[in-house]
């Protein structure tokens, strides 16, 4: 896979990628992240990439030639590299589709792409026009630029690809995988400050472990992400909730009433 970057702040990108998972991924030969600056492409003695929009009002949008540039040559590069004729340019904005775990499957499935990382009130509408395919947004705030989103996307698509985690399950078992928040996880020792591990999770009893994680993990949702659970209950695709699933949800909020009243 190969990723590019369109960006006013290369080494912000080329600094973070140096770590963890994607960093290794990265040392790898998995995948590659290429930059590309659109003040490379600007043709003046300051290399301007910023103007004053029309109509008037407060900062800066993004001008047209600049940014159109780079993104191009961003394109160029991430079709040579990853031998497709076309790759999908995405471009992170607070307009954009909400990223989620569905997103990040579909872009981990891709050979390549490029994500322009947008600074100031935003681009030229027609650089959007004529270069973007996509627009994205990390959710409903605002940051002061694309690079913090561009990352964010880059670690959730790349952690998907094959052979970049140690243990392929890890991505099929955490948060979002099957529409659910993911369980409860615990390690030694077996009590901390008065706190025990589960006795399920010590008897090595994997059916029951099973269950339990099931069980947790459709109990969080309905606490914490209701809306989720209201997403697979209309979903006929994903299956919905089958009955062990209702079965077991209605004895985790049994439970919980118990603890509640003592």
């Amino acid at each position: 896979m190969h990723i590019e970057v369109v960006t006013l702040f290369p080494e912000m990108i080329r600094g973070a990628l140096g770590f963890g998972v994607v960093g290794r991924a990265i040392e790898r030969g998995l995948v590659a992240v290429g930059t590309e600056d659109p003040r490379a492409h600007a043709t003046d003695p300051h290399r301007t990439v910023d103007d004053r929009p029309y109509g008037g009002g407060p900062g800066m949008v993004g001008t047209p030639g600049p940014w159109g540039a780079a993104i191009d040559a961003a394109s160029a590069r991430a079709r040579g590299a990853a031998g497709s004729a076309g790759v999908a340019r995405i471009y992170l904005s607070a307009q954009g589709v909400r990223f989620e775990q569905r997103q990040a499957r579909e872009l981990a499935d891709l050979p390549g792409f490029v994500l322009v990382a947008g600074r100031y009130e935003g681009l030229d509408e027609r650089v959007i026009e004529a270069r973007i395919d996509r627009e994205l947004s990390l959710g409903d705030f605002v940051l002061s630029g694309g690079e913090f989103a561009a990352l964010a996307v880059i670690d959730a698509v790349v952690r998907l690809r094959p052979g970049v985690l140690g243990d392929e399950r890890s991505s099929e078992e955490e948060s979002f995988s099957h529409g659910l928040l993911d369980w409860p996880h615990y390690t030694r020792p077996v009590v901390w400050e008065g706190r025990e591990v589960p006795e399920v999770l010590q008897g090595g009893h994997h059916a029951q472990i099973a269950r339990w994680r099931l069980k947790q993990a459709l109990g969080r949702t309905q606490l914490r992400r209701p809306d989720l659970l209201e997403e697979l209950r209309k979903s006929d695709n994903r299956g919905g909730l089958d009955a062990e699933s209702r079965a077991l949800l209605q004895e985790f909020l049994a439970e919980r009433e118990v603890e509640k009243n003592g």
